[in-house]
């Protein structure tokens, strides 16, 4: 995995706030939100190379943002906290030990010390409480384990349906809202996509840019949501060919609706090798 995600695609959105993806365990990408002085982080599972990368970039933590509980988002809190003493931001439908700022849908996280300002979205499905983060002046979304590029989250707590509702409010964001996702799946899942979706011009043509990525040692997020919407059958699967592919493979009944079809693609991803 890369060190340090390309900033590329964030400078020429503003010049004094970037966005660095730390690697973490096999594929999380913990997110450090900076000026060049000041960081946030979101979901630090793990605090060592949280603690690292500020060190050598010279920045101060100056508060924490958590999608949902799992281990792997929140493993590295208590340390960060022996290091700085700052707000933590959280879902309010959760029990996370040492968040101090609770947060569910319409409320704001707001870090004076970077001038910036991040709506709520509550994301239930992946786990119960889970919520999302849209910045309010820059096309950024920080989505936890809800979607994936080319995917989504499993759905260990919540349901196909509030999964289904927490998809549309991501899906339905401005096409260059930036989706800064948790995790370094985007091969697997996509190997799946054009399993479920095989003549999706678009979605080909993905395939090979992202493997072109890894092939560089080059990481595959952010994505878009415009790129989303084309490619990923998570937020495609009323498209009439996925229907029919899901109906001819027997995972689907003619009768089922819109739920039960993203349901049965998220059974199907389950056990895709």
């Amino acid at each position: 995995m890369p060190a340090l995600f390309d900033k590329s695609l964030d400078e020429s959105l503003n010049k004094s706030l970037s966005v660095l993806a730390v690697p973490a365990f096999n594929d999380n990408y913990l997110w450090l939100i900076h000026d060049g002085r000041k960081a946030a982080v979101v979901d630090p599972g793990d605090a060592q190379p949280i603690l690292a990368v500020l060190a050598a970039h010279g920045l101060a933590l100056a508060a924490i943002l958590l999608t949902h509980h799992h281990a792997d988002h929140v493993g590295g809190v208590q340390t960060l906290l022996q290091h700085y003493k700052v707000p933590v931001f959280g879902p309010a439908g959760e029990a996370i030990a040492g968040v101090t700022r609770p947060l569910r849908e319409g409320d704001t996280a707001i870090l004076p010390e970077l001038g910036l300002s991040l709506s709520v979205l509550d994301v239930p499905g992946h786990t119960s409480g889970h919520i999302a983060y849209v910045a309010q002046d820059r096309p950024w979304l920080f989505c936890g384990d809800t979607l994936f590029a080319g995917g989504c989250g499993r759905l260990f707590e919540g349901s196909p349906g509030q999964m289904v509702a927490s998809l549309a409010k991501l899906s339905g964001l401005p096409g260059d809202t930036l989706v800064y996702c948790a995790h370094e799946y985007t091969i697997s899942n996509l190997r799946f996509a054009l399993a479920v979706e095989p003549d999706n011009v678009r979605l080909v043509e993905r395939m090979a840019n992202e493997q072109a990525k890894r092939a560089r040692q080059q990481a595959t997020v952010p994505s878009t949501i415009a790129l989303e919407n084309a490619t990923n059958p998570f937020l495609r699967y009323r498209q009439p060919t996925i229907v029919t592919n899901l109906q001819d493979s027997g995972r689907l009944a003619e009768k089922d609706g819109p739920v039960a079809a993203f349901a049965a693609l998220r059974e199907w991803k389950n056990d895709f090798k």
